[in-house]
């Protein structure tokens, strides 16, 4: 497959060529390439940790594949989002046992500030204006700092729906709640990220 994910985790032959064999399908290889680079920025905002994060939305990707990869193309975006979803819930959930023991085991993949973030290699048209490249990195930093910081379900709703730009039904899907609930919660997080990032916007 094609994806950058792919390239990037060049350890992880085993689970790269493992989705590639079962998938090799050119209509999900384009699946997942409109969706990986969002997937992997909720996943490293919600976890704080970009190995982390990469593992989880690999896991995703994998269990969609062997799971749901005869289901028709229209049902991936929402299956694939709820796996991601419960995938990051998952490994939030496993480093707080961790943390009841003491911390005596180690948390996998500490964050290594100096690789840097995969898809900043990736050329940016704001670059060519440094002041303008690191105003707009400095705000991006804060709103992510911002979002990791919210309740675990305000920071779902957001993600998915200002992110992904998932509907409130969708959303309501993924999160397993009411529409109500899904409205609620991202209401709640639009008003505390606007408190947030007071700073930042332009008057």
């Amino acid at each position: 497959m094609g994806g950058a994910l792919y390239r990037i985790d060049a350890d992880d032959e085993r689970s790269r060529g493992e989705i590639a064999r079962l998938s090799h399908h050119t209509e999900m290889d384009k699946f997942f390439s409109t969706v990986e680079r969002r997937a992997f920025l909720m996943a490293r905002t919600a976890l704080r940790n970009q190995e982390d994060a990469l593992d989880v939305v690999q896991d995703a990707m994998m269990m969609l594949v062997k799971n749901y990869r005869h289901k028709p193309a229209d049902e991936w975006r929402l299956l694939f989002f709820r796996i991601l979803n419960n995938r990051i819930k998952d490994t939030i959930r496993r480093r707080m046992v961790r943390s009841k023991f003491g911390g005596w085991l180690p948390l996998s993949g500490q964050e290594n500030e100096e690789a840097g973030d995969p898809f900043q290699q990736v050329a940016d048209s704001a670059a060519n204006n440094p002041a303008e490249d690191l105003a707009r990195r400095q705000s991006m930093e804060a709103l992510a700092s911002a979002v990791a910081n919210l309740p675990t379900r305000q920071r779902e709703a957001f993600m998915l729906r200002c992110w992904e730009g998932l509907s409130t039904i969708e959303t309501a899907a993924v999160m397993k709640c009411s529409e109500g609930s899904v409205k609620t919660h991202y209401s709640r997080a639009l008003y505390f990220l606007q408190e947030q990032l007071k700073e930042y916007r332009d008057d």
